[in-house]
């Protein structure tokens, strides 16, 4: 599973033992895989500015969440024809998002423990901040060129009767730059062809005899020339449209198509040239996003831990990896009854509540008797 809940419990004797208790019964049902996490000693402050901290805490922690998701899902929008490679493409520190969480160290150098937490947290948010910056900029150049090459490839793969037919034609297919006669496509469909032939010079007066010529079909029907005067279109129109052939308006411009190809030819070159660069950014700031976001899951455990179990800083904090999502249940039950005595009341109700639940979503506005945070990777799967 990729799904991690990160708790902590006093670290005195007591909830020592308890938390041993917790890792033999886990194991022994089989209900999770359990690791120390890691968390530095920070500078404490007053007890009032984390409070503030918490709840500064609580929301940059679901922007990165909601960050993290967004370049997830920009890499899998940006590789297309190569989704079944995403995931090696989404890793923190060169190695999977599971191994990074499960061997979680704090980044000193990055973040220094010894700064206030004020100005630790305020790192990490205008780090977070700037990356969401970049990522709008950069994914929606990439979007709108995405976007006018798509709508250029749309208008080459219609029917007949929309697409464009500059990739089709050549001047060849055309009497040009005369002052009488002019060059009509008709569209006629397939179970017509050889009435097409055997009428299309009588359908006015004035068509060019043995002047139509198939260049291109579809599944419905083919697209013929006629050569006909100019004087005689408007009548030849309404006696094709009454024998079911369609005259496409086209006017064969040289300079016109020459600038089409041009267009798709530059935005395949672009978007080929913006690929390579704009992948590797997002592998190199999902990585330092997905990063910030545990460091803020760390900080989230001590601050909380420090209100829930007081001064002076002493306690332990644990990641758990359920096995089956089956077994989330279960393994709640075993918690609120290793640790209830943190909380005899709440543990009580909760445990009350879990098994009422089928499934038991949990979330972090939950109260639980020691503290709590989900970490859910298969979002990013």
């Amino acid at each position: 599973m990729s799904e991690f809940w990160l708790i902590s419990a006093p670290g005195d004797k007591e909830n020592l033992q308890a938390l041993e208790r917790m890792n033999t019964v886990t194991s022994k049902s089989n209900l999770s895989y359990n690791t120390k996490f890691a968390i530095p000693d920070f500078k404490v402050g007053t007890l009032d500015s984390l409070v503030g901290l918490s709840d500064e805490l609580g929301k940059l922690d679901t922007f990165a969440e909601s960050l993290i998701k967004r370049m997830a899902q920009s890499v899998v929008e940006v590789m297309e024809d190569a989704k079944g490679k995403v995931q090696e493409n989404l890793l923190a520190s060169g190695v999977d998002l599971t191994s990074f969480v499960t061997h979680f160290e704090w980044d000193m150098a990055k973040y220094p423990a010894k700064q206030p937490l004020v100005m630790v947290v305020d790192t990490l948010a205008k780090q977070l901040a700037q990356i969401e910056t970049d990522l709008k900029s950069r994914t929606a150049a990439y979007n709108t060129l995405k976007t006018n090459l798509e709508n250029l490839e749309k208008r080459s793969m219609g029917n007949l009767f929309t697409r464009t037919l500059s990739d089709i034609v050549s001047k060849e297919d055309f009497v040009l730059d005369s002052e009488y006669l002019i060059t009509l496509l008709v569209i006629v469909p397939k179970p017509n062809y050889a009435q097409w032939q055997k009428t299309y010079e009588s359908l006015s007066d004035m068509v060019v005899p043995r002047s139509t010529k198939l260049i291109a079909e579809d599944n419905d029907g083919g697209l013929f020339t006629v050569t006909l005067f100019r004087k005689v279109i408007d009548d030849f129109k309404t006696k094709a449209r009454e024998n079911k052939f369609t005259v496409r308006e086209f006017t064969y411009d040289e300079k016109e198509i020459k600038r089409e190809r041009e267009e798709m030819t530059r935005l395949l070159s672009d978007k080929k040239q913006q690929y390579g660069p704009l992948l590797r950014w997002l592998k190199v700031n999902f990585s330092e996003a997905f990063i910030a976001w545990i460091h803020i899951k760390a900080l989230r455990v001590f601050v909380e831990s420090v209100l829930r179990y007081g001064l002076p800083v002493n306690f332990q904090a644990v990641l758990l990896q359920p096995h089956k999502k089956s077994s989330t249940k279960r393994l709640r039950e075993v918690l609120n009854s290793v640790f209830k005595h943190l909380d005899e009341v709440a543990a009580a109700s909760i445990l009350d509540a879990s098994v009422e639940i089928p499934g038991l979503q949990l979330n972090n506005q939950d109260y639980f008797p020691y503290v709590y945070f989900h970490i859910d990777l298969s979002l990013l799967d």
